[in-house]
């Protein structure tokens, strides 16, 4: 399964992105979801998560109170709208799903999209 993320491209400081991915699936109800980014000489980070059913919804700390992830069971897809960017931002982001019994946001993850770039300058 090949995930497809769209979405990227150059911004201002302080601009806004929002970022999609296509699960092309019978339905991602029973998937968590999540938003990865890996910067240059960095390693890989998830950045936020959504859980099968939407039970639960993680954050990493450096973008709390910014990103939003979200989802629409209906069009097989999620979201990550991102707000006040800042340089520390750039990064390719890629998006991810995994079938999960559990209402966790899981560590693994089975499929991934190839990534878009986001890049934070003026």
């Amino acid at each position: 399964v090949q995930l497809q993320a769209s979405g990227g491209g150059l911004v201002q400081p302080g601009g806004s992105l929002r970022l999609s991915c296509v699960v092309p699936v019978v339905s991602i109800a029973d998937y968590a979801v999540g938003w990865f980014r890996q910067a240059p000489g960095k390693e890989r980070e998830r950045v936020a998560c959504i859980s099968r059913s939407d039970r639960r919804i993680g954050y990493a700390d450096s973008v709390k109170g910014r990103f939003t992830i979200s989802r629409d069971n209906v069009k097989n897809s999620f979201y990550l709208q991102m707000d006040t960017l800042q340089p520390e931002d750039t990064a390719v982001y890629y998006c991810a799903a995994v079938y999960s019994r559990t209402f966790t946001c899981p560590r693994v993850y089975d499929y991934w999209g190839r990534g878009t770039l986001v890049t934070v300058s003026s």
